[in-house]
């Protein structure tokens, strides 16, 4: 993979930006997305294999090189999990015991991070756990959450942003008691489908390249991909299919949804909502999800539509995707369709403990996000930049003061928004999240509860999801204490790559050892 030449930093590119703006040079947009012809049957991630020991389910990961054709003849320099690009899809049910046996084989450190995971933090794949080249980490933990459409990326200092555009990322499903019983699609691949978006620039050569010239806020690359396919197609032979779709992009916000018909929204990032939600479109920042489900009429064929991206406040959209529409994923329905219930569920039985109730909350928490920093604070591995207390219920109110797009993710917990700006949130931001946009200069007030996992060294993140932000500091660290407990001091930031690890009465182990070839 190539990077273009660096021009200028963020600000300077901001007012350079500004400066046009200013003389009437505003373009329809800067960052336009090629028209692609849907002749690439969609690929679906498979599903990772695992085995049960003493009760426990194991998975297996390597991160390797490899390449990919993403156009006729060329092949294309990548990364991916058990594969050239991308990585399968993990699996598991709420109660269950999982590890995963992760082996880096690239030539460099990496992580895997399970985004929307509550888990020990020792666990959590940041950039504490990072990976030696050649070494196996082993985390384990019980999935005790609702059922979900999660992911998994590469979380290393400074480097996320490359190591996830070069093709690290998979899906991590979880099911429950509802997911099971619901009247949804629910044949992996068939009628329930994985859809990861994302956006590439390639050069003359068809490699990858990584822009680094400034722009804002990040590279908005000129080829859109759906699970790696280029113009991809799905053969539809159900009334209904459920799209879960993850925006796995490194900067780009999309405006999801289809120019003819509605669709159901039902699950946000961390589970189902409390019922479908008609929707003409639903916007997903990097790291977000949304489970939708698209009715189909025999015969007909429709597309997966970005259009112009809602965000927000920002000061130069043309500059910032925000004027792009592209089609995404071409629909094709068979001329006979199997009959598919309208979407439905109950609630499940862990809905009562898994429920999120403001007036229990015991701390509120501010959290500006400026260029590169929150609370005026680069992020410093070594410093805990805030410490919570197990089984809080706490308040995170969060904004965006500068005018450029900027999104918020949180480790561990999967959060409520109770309000923007005082109002309460539309209803496709109702359900349970762990990464929200923030329009700029708007405050969002998140719910969200510390249960379980205590470790006075080992920091969760919080951070923003635009890759770029987050390399170039925009993260900050937080520990989970018990009773009489006081932060002490975080690792060196790759735990995961020098054996053992950290854990409590709940977080099992970490174990690491040289990879065996």
């Amino acid at each position: 993979m190539r990077r273009a030449g660096a021009l200028a930093a963020g600000p300077a590119a901001l007012a350079l930006v500004l400066a046009l703006a200013g003389c009437g040079m505003v373009p329809g947009s800067v960052t336009p997305v090629d028209e692609a012809e849907f002749t690439n049957e969609l690929a679906i991630p498979p599903l990772a294999p695992s085995r049960v020991v003493d009760g426990t389910r194991v998975f297996e990961l390597t991160a390797q090189e490899g390449t990919t054709e993403f156009r006729p003849g060329v092949q294309t320099e990548t990364w991916g999990f058990n594969g050239s690009y991308l990585g399968p899809t993990l699996r598991a049910e709420r109660g269950e015991r999982v590890a995963v046996e992760f082996t880096n084989e690239l030539g460099e450190r990496t992580s895997v991070h399970w985004h929307g995971m509550h888990l020990p933090a020792a666990m959590d794949g940041g950039p504490h756990q990072e990976v030696e080249p050649g070494a196996t980490w082993r985390p384990t933990w019980e999935i005790d959450q609702p059922a979900a459409s999660l992911w998994y990326h590469p979380h290393p200092h400074g480097v996320t942003e490359e190591h996830v555009y070069r093709g690290l990322a998979g899906m991590f499903l979880l099911d429950d008691d509802a997911s099971r019983a619901a009247a949804l699609p629910q044949e992996y691949g068939v009628d329930d489908v994985p859809v990861i978006v994302q956006d590439k620039v390639f050069d003359d050569d068809g490699q990858l390249e990584l822009e680094d010239n400034g722009s804002e806020p990040g590279t908005l690359g000129g080829t859109v991909l759906a699970n790696g396919t280029v113009g991809a197609y799905h053969e539809v032979t159900t009334e209904r299919v459920r799209l879960r779709l993850l925006n796995g992009s490194t900067a780009r916000t999309y405006q999801l949804g289809f120019q003819d018909r509605d669709m159901e929204l039902v699950a946000s990032d961390g589970g189902l909502l409390d019922a479908p939600v008609t929707l003409e479109q639903v916007r997903l920042a990097p790291g977000e999800r949304a489970e939708v489900v698209v009715e189909m009429e025999p015969g007909e064929t429709t597309r997966l539509h970005s259009f112009e991206a809602d965000l927000g406040g920002v000061v130069v959209p043309f500059a910032m995707g925000g004027n792009d529409a592209f089609d995404v994923l071409e629909l094709r329905a068979a001329d006979e369709l199997t009959p598919s219930p309208e979407p439905a569920w109950e609630p499940s039985v862990h809905a009562a403990q898994d429920a999120l109730h403001e007036d229990s909350a015991a701390v509120t928490r501010t959290f500006d996000l400026d260029d590169r920093q929150i609370n005026g604070r680069r992020m410093d591995m070594g410093r805990i930049d805030e410490v919570v207390s197990e089984g809080d219920t706490e308040i995170w109110e969060v904004r965006s003061i500068v005018p450029m797009p900027h999104s918020f993710h949180v480790h561990d917990v999967q959060f409520r928004i109770l309000s923007v700006d005082g109002d309460a949130p539309p209803p496709e931001l109702a359900g349970p999240k762990d990464t929200v946009y923030l329009e700029p200069n708007r405050t969002y007030r998140l719910l969200m509860r510390f249960d379980d996992y205590t470790d006075p060294d080992v920091p969760y993140m919080f951070h923003c999801h635009m890759l770029l932000h987050e390399d170039e500091g925009m993260m900050g660290q937080f520990v989970v204490v018990g009773p009489g407990q006081e932060a002490g001091t975080p690792p060196d930031g790759h735990g995961g790559g020098h054996g053992g690890g950290h854990g409590d009465a709940h977080g099992g182990d970490a174990d690491t050892h040289a990879a065996h070839h």
